[in-house]
């Protein structure tokens, strides 16, 4: 038996709710028309909880948090390991926990708490963009934009590269990086066909350039949008404060690929490939109603602190917009009778949206809400802040040289570790660690949101596991019989984290000591510079006629 402290006693609970009326939540009652001998013999522990009316709470002893931190880590060695596929490890780990609480004396989450944990808004958000991108990419756009990057380039590849890197960066900073890549890679393969180079020089740097640009916005890369929601951050937050900076990284990226990948780029032909078709846009009336209510969305997210809506509303308004217009323009064109009908939203539902995505999302949630239900988060934030007290102490670092330290310090974690592991379920667990040091340090604090961000966005290009939208790539690769082993990856993939883990630590120093408007400045002159010696390079590359 372990009955937990009523709510207002005075002890501590890490983030467990007080009860409820028993009448609404408590699955256990006392049975008063049967005798103890007649309750199923399940637990002890579920017994007592049954005979005494109490609701079932998580157990928050170091055993608990114990068992909770041997599931997490051991799903992150498997994760590692690719020893099943992501969805089934998260999954069955969610299962373990859910017969370890109702089967044993360790309570580690009940059912209602888990419903709790799941965090609807990013599922919605994800799986609204997922629609609106299914239905442009009917559309042929952006075949058609790729094309354009090739002709512009007239078949010089390292042309053909920076530009590749360019878009990609852009797209997947307004749309979440792992869709990006879905419909890039194909795209890639066909340039690298056309310009006859090594698709690893086109493919690399285009999953780089996912994960860098990703960073910029809250719907750019899957952790920001956890990020977001955990901190309660809007769309804007994200684009004033990261978007300079990740514009700069993107220059350095350009640079490093074209140095790294400069044999393979001179080596081949120049010529363009012109066998095949052209690709055109298939549906321009589609296109049109598509941009005007895309940018509807972004009006929504960008209108977050006046409106108050959530992220996943207006994705959630827009799919339904842009799926209803699809289907009107469809029933106006081709009049089908009932029998002849295709259903454009069923087809968006079944291969558009990513279902195991949003599903290891979900089982995510829970596992991650175990740790706060027994208290493993709490631990593991005091310990950290037990580590930065100390380094104030020993070197004695002043209020705002602590900040910056706890920054730096969570900044390279989150990049190291995202490296080793999937940077999806390393933030979902780190999000509340980050809350407790908010809470606890003095100053500026939300620089300390951003160090997460970014370490975990950028640490996620150290290998192939890093990062949900590098195993999409390699696999989509492999398909199509171009495979990218996995130390081809991370030569080039450490090397871009180191540098852009180097840029970032610059920035949150200036976010630190100078402020949000200082560093925004300082960042803005920096990248004009960098920027005009780039537009300088690709003029003098492209002759005049093309540019």
């Amino acid at each position: 038996r372990n009955r937990q402290p009523a709510c207002g006693s005075g002890r501590r609970v890490a983030i467990i709710r007080c009860a409820r009326a028993p009448a609404r939540r408590a699955p256990f009652r006392h049975a008063t028309a049967r005798s103890p001998a007649t309750v199923p013999p399940v637990s002890p522990a579920l017994l007592a909880t049954a005979q005494s009316g109490e609701v079932l709470r998580a157990t928050t002893d170091p055993l608990s948090q114990a068992i909770v931190g041997a599931i997490i880590l051991a799903v992150f060695a498997l994760l590692v390991r690719e020893t099943a596929h992501r969805v089934l490890i998260v999954f069955g780990a969610v299962a373990l926990m859910l017969t370890i609480t109702y089967l044993t004396p360790f309570h580690l989450i009940t059912f209602e708490a888990a419903k709790d944990a799941i965090d609807l808004n990013v599922l919605f958000l994800l799986a609204g963009m997922m629609a609106v991108v299914g239905v442009l990419k009917t559309t042929g756009v952006f075949q058609w934009a790729v094309a354009r990057l090739v002709l512009r380039a007239r078949g010089r590849p390292w042309i053909v590269q920076s530009l590749i890197i360019w878009f990609t960066g852009i797209v997947s900073a307004l749309a979440d990086n792992v869709t990006t890549v879905i419909f890039l890679t194909p795209m890639a393969l066909e340039i690298a066909r056309r310009t006859r180079v090594k698709p690893a020089a086109y493919l690399l740097p285009m999953v780089m350039a996912a994960n860098v640009g990703g960073a910029a916005t809250l719907i750019g890369d899957p952790p920001n949008i956890l990020i977001g929601s955990g901190a309660g951050l809007g769309f804007m937050a994200f684009v004033v404060n990261l978007t300079v900076p990740i514009l700069i990284m993107m220059v350095l990226l350009e640079v490093v690929a074209r140095r790294y990948f400069r044999s393979m780029l001179a080596t081949e032909s120049l010529e363009v490939d012109a066998s095949g078709p052209d690709p055109q846009i298939r549906d321009r009336r589609l296109l049109t109603w598509s941009l005007w209510i895309s940018a509807l969305i972004f009006v929504g997210f960008a209108t977050h602190g006046l409106t108050h809506m959530p992220v996943a509303v207006p994705a959630l308004i827009g799919a339904a917009m842009i799926l209803i217009v699809q289907d009107v323009l469809y029933i106006r064109r081709h009049r089908p009778s009932h029998a002849e009908r295709v259903h454009g939203l069923i087809r968006v539902i079944e291969k558009e949206i990513e279902w195991p995505t949003l599903s290891f999302f979900a089982f995510l949630f829970i596992a991650v809400g175990a740790a706060v239900e027994t208290g493993l988060i709490d631990t593991l934030a005091a310990d950290l802040i037990g580590i930065i007290g100390m380094a104030r102490d020993t070197l004695g670092l002043s209020p705002l040289a602590t900040l910056w330290f706890a920054a730096l310090v969570i900044c390279w974690a989150a990049g190291i570790l995202s490296a080793l592991v999937d940077n999806i379920p390393f933030v979902a667990v780190s999000i509340p660690i980050v809350a407790r040091l908010v809470e606890s340090l003095p100053g500026e604090t939300q620089v300390l949101w951003w160090a997460l961000a970014l370490g975990a966005c950028l640490g996620g290009n150290g290998s192939p596991i890093g990062a949900s939208a590098n195993i999409t790539v390699l696999g989509l690769a492999e398909r199509a019989g171009a495979r990218i082993s996995f130390t081809q990856f991370l030569r080039h993939g450490a090397l871009v984290t180191l540098l852009t883990l180097l840029a970032s630590s610059a920035f949150l120093t200036g976010f630190v000591y100078l402020g949000s408007g200082g560093v925004l400045q300082i960042g803005l002159v920096v990248l004009a510079g960098l920027l005009a010696w780039r537009v300088i390079a690709l003029k003098r590359a492209i002759p005049p006629a093309s540019v």
